[in-house]
C-alpha cells in the first residue's frame, strides 16, 4: 500500500555520471582552446552550450532529491556533490568567457599545463563516481581521489610560478589583470576538482 504512495526511484548516480561526462568534454575543449592556432569562438561558445546542459542536470538532480524519499547516502552529501560537480563547470565556462571577452590571441603555456591537468582530473573522477553505486572497490575510488589531490597540488605550484613570471615580465597593467584572472580562475577548478574529492572520501568513510 505504502509503495503507490513513494515517488519513481531516482538514480542520483546517474546525474553525477551525467555531469562529469560533460565536464570531461568540456576539459577536451578547453585542451583544444589552450594550444592556440584556432577561432576561440566557437570552442568558448561549445564549452558554453555544455556548460547551460549540466546546469539543467544540476536542478534536475536537486528537484529529484526533493523528491525522493530514501537515497542512496546522506541527502547533504548528495546535494554537495552535485554543487562540487557544477562549480568545477563554471569555473571552465568563465576561464573560456574571459578568454573570449579579452580577445586572447595567444596562449600562455601555463594555461597547457593546467588544461592538462583538468583533463587528467576529470577522467580520474569519471572513473572514481560510477564505483559509487555499490562502493565494493573503496580502494581504487580513495586512489583516484588521491591522484586528484597530487594533481591539484601540481595547479598550485603552476599557478605561483605563473604569477611570479607574469608580474616580472608583464608590462601592460592591463594585459596583467586580464592573465592574472584567468589563471586564478584555471587554478579554482582545479581546487573545486580537490573538493570533489573530499565529498568522495567522505561518503565511502561513512559507508564503510
Amino acid at each position: 500500500m505504502l509503495k503507490k504512495f513513494l515517488p519513481k526511484e531516482t538514480s542520483f548516480f546517474d546525474f553525477f555520471e551525467a555531469h562529469i561526462a560533460l565536464t570531461m568534454e568540456a576539459c577536451d575543449h578547453l585542451l583544444q582552446l589552450s594550444e592556440g592556432g584556432m577561432d576561440v569562438v566557437p570552442i568558448c561558445s561549445k564549452i558554453k552550450e555544455i556548460e547551460t546542459r549540466a546546469d539543467t542536470i544540476t536542478h534536475d538532480c536537486i528537484s529529484a532529491l526533493h523528491r525522493t524519499f530514501i537515497t542512496p547516502f546522506d541527502r547533504n552529501e548528495i546535494r554537495r556533490l552535485i554543487g562540487r560537480l557544477d562549480d568545477i563547470l563554471d569555473l571552465i565556462e568563465e576561464v573560456a568567457t574571459c578568454v573570449n571577452l579579452y580577445e586572447i590571441k595567444e596562449m600562455k603555456p601555463e594555461v597547457q599545463a593546467f588544461a592538462r591537468i583538468l583533463v587528467n582530473a576529470s577522467r580520474a573522477l569519471g572513473e572514481a563516481l560510477p564505483l559509487l553505486r555499490n562502493l565494493r572497490d573503496s580502494n581504487t575510488i580513495i586512489d583516484k581521489c588521491k591522484y586528484v589531490s597530487k594533481l591539484e597540488q601540481e595547479g598550485d605550484f603552476i599557478l605561483h610560478s605563473a604569477m611570479a613570471r607574469l608580474f616580472k615580465e608583464e608590462k601592460d597593467p592591463f594585459t596583467l589583470i586580464k592573465w592574472k584572472e584567468i589563471l586564478e580562475l584555471l587554478e579554482k577548478a582545479t581546487d573545486k576538482c580537490h573538493d570533489v574529492t573530499k565529498t568522495v572520501e567522505g561518503i565511502v568513510i561513512e559507508a564503510s
